[in-house]
């Protein structure tokens, strides 16, 4: 059998309904869209982790954070640490990254053998990081990210179209070569930041979703509410949004998501275009979602559906079934392992990751309905409000428990209450699948071991900073960005 090529596509923060292939009349995605109609939706994937470096570096172990020791946004995973691009490697691939992976770190390739455009940020702790000009703040869970919304440009916009650029590139080079009588596949990884906020979108993209754009379906939390959710919207100021900040800023994301979809069909029309795209596996994924005001609550940070739930398509001619959806419970992990199968990639020791490909191909494959996605910090980033926290939630077929460490768990039947509004926790006649489902979260995970894991590896970093600060390492792989790409224009009247 002919080896196919791989076309991995990656963005950051789209949270799952923002797409017309998920319901939403409001979003633009028509090459999203195009995409699931000819290969598999699925509509249960979640994020191993609600943070972008913890979840991006489970995805690359096939390995949840407390496994692969990735919680926070500088944590380094070590280098000896296989992924599935190793095992890419080893297949007799060569894999090629364009854009994002944000990994910390000297080991700016994990597995990788090439890297284009880079990151936008420092590779290391303890150094300045960049500089996002008026838009300072927007781009992390601050007020400032919803005042500072609407029309302008962010520079995540000016990097994602430069990653597309040399995406599309990479496939004309790499059709050219094929012309020339090589029939070596290719392994594509393309990298986006959109639509991670700043929440600021070009005028043209902000035009076209303004006064179209429906206000957050539920922006309170469902009552009472839990303690810790009470307190992290009181801690990040968001108690009482204003409503044109919530339309703004939730106008700018719908842009971005267009935005974004844009950048994609561009790669996808090179595809096309140089003949590859028969051969080519395709898979549209993010790393986690975005809150955008239900529950009043906003960015990613909690096990909330809108958070941890994200979109994933499978394309693939003549090898899956087209215009079809799946209802499986499944995570990044095994979107990892679904790629690594494909390529016909040996299997990580330690992975956890399990191939999607048996269900994407017959619906009624054997699958067990299970994921976990977990959510722990230090309180060294000011946005933690000085709280360290270890949360966890699984996911077993309808039903879905938040553990709390410290605070009550929160349990749901997704299949009655998709938006999460009645809390069966303190329910009599569920009691004792809230206790099976605590079990399940506390079996193999310590919330205890992990703080003391974390406040470890804290004190490690704390050395690695103060190194970085004084010696200036260079950044590999590093796109560069200037605070005067970034502008907030004003919203037309």
């Amino acid at each position: 059998m002919k080896r196919p090529n791989l076309l991995f596509l990656f963005s950051d923060q789209h949270t799952q309904r923002v797409a017309g292939c998920y319901g939403d009349r409001a979003a633009s995605t028509p090459n999203l869209d195009a995409l699931a109609a000819q290969g598999v939706l699925f509509d249960n994937v979640y994020c191993p982790s609600p943070l972008c470096v913890p979840s991006r570096m489970a995805m690359l172990t096939e390995r949840h954070p407390y496994e692969q020791e990735c919680w926070t946004n500088d944590d380094y995973l070590r280098s000896d640490a296989p992924t599935w691009l190793h095992a890419a490697g080893a297949a007799g691939y060569r894999p090629v990254l364009a854009g994002r992976l944000h990994a910390m770190g000297p080991d700016q390739l994990h597995g990788y053998a090439e890297r284009t455009v880079g990151d936008h940020s420092p590779n290391w702790g303890g150094v300045p990081r960049h500089d996002l000009g008026v838009l300072e703040r927007a781009n992390d869970p601050w007020r400032e990210s919803l005042t500072r919304s609407g029309v302008g440009q962010s520079a995540y916009q000016v990097k994602d179209a430069e990653t597309t650029a040399s995406a599309c590139e990479f496939l004309r080079a790499h059709a050219a070569r094929r012309r020339a009588g090589s029939d070596e596949p290719f392994c594509l990884t393309v990298g986006y930041l959109l639509p991670h906020p700043p929440y600021v979108a070009w005028r043209e993209d902000y035009a076209r979703f303004e006064g179209r754009v429906p206000p957050p379906r539920h922006d309170a939390p469902s009552s009472p509410p839990h303690p810790w959710e009470l307190w992290w919207r009181g801690d990040r100021n968001i108690a009482d949004v204003d409503a044109a900040d919530t339309l703004r800023a939730l106008t700018a994301y719908y842009a971005l998501v267009h935005r974004l979809d844009a950048m994609i069909g561009e790669v996808m029309k090179t595809l096309a275009a140089e003949g590859l795209d028969e051969d080519t596996f395709v898979v549209y994924t993010t790393d986690h979602g975005d809150q955008l005001g239900e529950r009043g609550l906003w960015w990613k940070h909690t096990l909330f559906e809108d958070s941890v739930r994200v979109p994933a398509i499978l394309r693939w001619p003549g090898m899956l079934p087209s215009g079809e959806r799946r209802a499986q419970v499944a995570n990044l992990i095994d979107v990892a392992a679904t790629m690594r199968d494909a390529l016909g990639a040996p299997a990580l020791p330690t992975g956890r990751g399990r191939s999607l490909l048996g269900v994407a191909r017959d619906a009624h494959g054997a699958w067990i309905d299970e994921t976990f996605s977990e959510h722990c910090t230090d309180i060294v980033p000011a946005w933690t409000g000085g709280r360290a926290i270890q949360h966890r939630m699984v996911r077993r077929g309808r039903h879905k428990l938040i553990y709390y460490h410290g605070d009550a768990p929160q349990l749901y039947d997704l299949r009655d209450d998709p938006h999460e509004r009645r809390d069966l926790a303190t329910s009599p006649a569920h009691a004792a699948l809230r206790d099976d489902l605590v079990a399940r979260v506390l079996d193999g995970w310590n919330p205890e071991a992990i703080a003391t894991r974390i406040r470890e590896r804290r004190r490690d970093k704390d050395v690695l900073d103060a190194w970085a600060r004084n010696v200036h390492p260079a950044d590999a792989y590093r796109w560069t960005l200037t605070p005067e790409l970034n502008r907030l224009d004003p919203v037309p009247a």
